[in-house]
């Protein structure tokens, strides 16, 4: 049984006594709700990655939102999160060793993300320097184009 506000479902759920609109409606909200939370923060680069760059080709402002995207994802989050355990048994011993790990890993952890956030930097910038420079390039052969044009008397 397919969800019925689908028009082409990409997989249908068939099972007695399951109501798909209903467990759709839940899986929306749960991810909505999570969306607000904060999980989902790199959404708009998975977004743009299904979009895939030769769709660039197609549309103009693709790439533009391409390279939003990557401006918002660009820095790994190198602050502290909280550590908890969802296991009652011994929950305080297993969270209290995470945290003695961490502290202990901590400094290696924090030097490999600022470089990796470094080496993100450098990427963005040189591929934004790029998409500039042969924006101007582009915009100059234009008005030469169009200065030949009018002198010319030829128009497209």
């Amino acid at each position: 049984m397919a969800n019925a506000s689908d028009k082409d479902p990409l997989f249908d759920v068939h099972a007695d006594g399951v109501d798909v609109d209903a467990l759709v409606g839940e899986i929306r909200a749960a991810a909505a709700q999570k969306m607000r939370s904060g999980a989902y923060r790199g959404a708009g680069l998975a977004r743009a990655e299904r979009a895939n760059l030769p769709n660039l080709q197609k549309d103009g402002g693709f790439f533009q939102f391409y390279l939003d995207c990557l401006r918002q994802s660009v820095c790994v989050d190198i602050n502290d999160f909280e550590i908890a355990e969802r296991r009652r048994p011994f929950g305080f011993a297993v969270v209290a060793l995470k945290k003695v790990l961490w502290k202990l890993l901590k400094f290696y952890t924090y030097r490999l993300w600022s470089q990796q956030n470094e080496a993100n930097s450098l990427l963005l910038s040189a591929i934004e320097g790029l998409d500039e420079k042969y924006r101007d390039r582009i915009r100059e052969l234009e008005e030469r184009v169009a200065g030949l044009e009018s002198r010319t008397g030829k128009n497209p």
